[in-house]
């Protein structure tokens, strides 16, 4: 009972935030866009574009993003995304080698909660995270255990168990 209550308030963030995203609700986000002169070309190096960020950023007084720096191609082109549980940032080069494109995305508190959701977020959230992934399991098997050990909730228990399975793998099929 108490670890339920106490994994009640995220497990409802994740439960709500999953039902949501599963209808295209993902919250929204607050963009600016800015031109960047570089002193150079832009090019495709990870540690340079990831300076690059986090110069720009300072001088906007913004935190960096809480999640993974990346590089990603697009067609002949790349871009550098960094993404976060409060910013989003995309850096991409323009026609002129020496001007970058800088988007920051700015999360609302609903998209916050997506971030956080889909582990945008820092090592604490992540933590707590794997802690409710081990609550959750914890109280569903023990549930299952203490209805085994009554006797007259096991054809329950078993035909629940198996409708479970079985529209579990009837839903992968149909996806």
């Amino acid at each position: 009972m108490a670890l339920a209550a106490f994994i009640l308030p995220v497990a409802m963030m994740f439960f709500i935030t999953g039902a949501l995203y599963t209808w295209g609700i993902k919250g929204s986000y607050d963009t600016e866009n800015y031109q960047l002169q570089l002193k150079q070309p832009m090019h495709s190096n990870k540690a340079w574009l990831k300076g690059l960020a986090e110069q720009e950023l300072s001088n906007r007084n913004l935190a960096i993003p809480s999640g993974t720096a990346k590089i990603k191609r697009a067609g002949n082109s790349f871009y550098f995304e960094w993404t976060g549980a409060k910013l989003d940032i995309r850096l991409e080069p323009t026609r002129n080698l020496f001007v970058a494109r800088l988007k920051i995305k700015k999360t609302d508190w609903h998209r916050l909660l997506v971030q956080l959701h889909k582990a945008k977020a820092g090592k604490a959230f992540k933590i707590y995270a794997a802690f409710l992934a081990v609550g959750l399991i914890v109280l569903f098997v023990t549930g299952f255990i203490m209805a085994w050990k009554i006797s007259k909730y096991r054809r329950l228990l078993l035909s629940s168990t198996g409708l479970g399975v079985l529209l579990f793998i009837i839903m992968l099929g149909v996806s």
